[in-house]
């Protein structure tokens, strides 16, 4: 089983430098997004949501999750609380990219498809995901036991993980109005090279945003880990 962490391990910092560098970052996308890449020809203004709400989905589905996953898997089988941390961490940022892609999914259907939504499979199982997260967060708050806490919390994690293949491969096992990938799959993007130099731009932007956030976010989590062993000390 691993020590316990120190309170020595929480270093506050007043200035984290990859934020601010993340937010230009995202903005530099956006304004390549809105006025140096040029308007799809049947969808026009409406797809250039597509550079927010698939690389938040991206992000999301591949990065935060697949981390929450792993690290979940790593507590289980190190007990490693670092690991929790991470895992808890790479949750709550990831519900927060989930929750773009579930904002922006109706913007960009209303004008296309002529609803904001439809219960169709790949949308209804990102909703499903969605739901997931949140109560795998719920549960992180309900359980006071720290040990209990991480081992129901690494049990749900893994579970919530299993829907983004069913996600990913939805479009191809059921007959969806949510369009087929057009960057991510078996031949080349079908798109101009303009509008792949702008959706991997912002992907890149988005993913360094994640990052940012997920430092910050596991700082945090340290913070109050140390406050918390610090109020149980000053009691005893």
């Amino acid at each position: 089983m691993s020590e316990p962490l120190s309170a020595t391990v929480v270093r506050r910092r007043t200035f984290d430098w990859l934020f601010p560098v993340a937010i230009l970052c995202v903005a530099a996308s956006f304004v390549r997004a809105i006025f140096y890449t040029p308007l799809e020809r049947l969808q026009g203004p409406a797809q250039k949501i597509l550079y927010v709400h698939a690389t938040s989905a991206f992000v999301a589905l591949y990065l935060a999750f697949l981390l929450m996953a792993v690290a979940s898997g790593v507590y289980l089988w190190l007990k490693d609380e670092r690991a929790d941390l991470v895992a808890e961490s790479a949750a709550e940022v990831g519900l927060m990219f989930t929750t773009v892609v579930l904002i922006t999914g109706p913007l960009w259907g209303r004008p296309i498809w002529g609803a904001w939504w439809t219960w169709d499979e790949r949308l209804t199982a990102t909703l499903f995901l969605w739901f997931i997260i949140l109560g795998y967060l719920i549960l992180r708050g309900a359980v006071d036991d720290a040990a209990l806490r991480a081992r129901y919390s690494a049990v749900l994690g893994l579970l919530a993980a299993l829907l983004v293949p069913f996600i990913h491969l939805s479009v191809y096992l059921f007959n969806t109005l949510h369009p087929m990938p057009i960057v991510l799959k078996p031949s080349a993007p079908s798109m101009p090279h303009e509008m792949q130099v702008t959706f991997f731009s912002a992907f890149g932007s988005f993913t360094l945003f994640f990052i940012a956030l997920l430092r910050a976010r596991y700082r945090l989590a340290l913070g109050r880990q140390a406050l918390s062993r610090r109020e149980l000390e000053g009691g005893a």
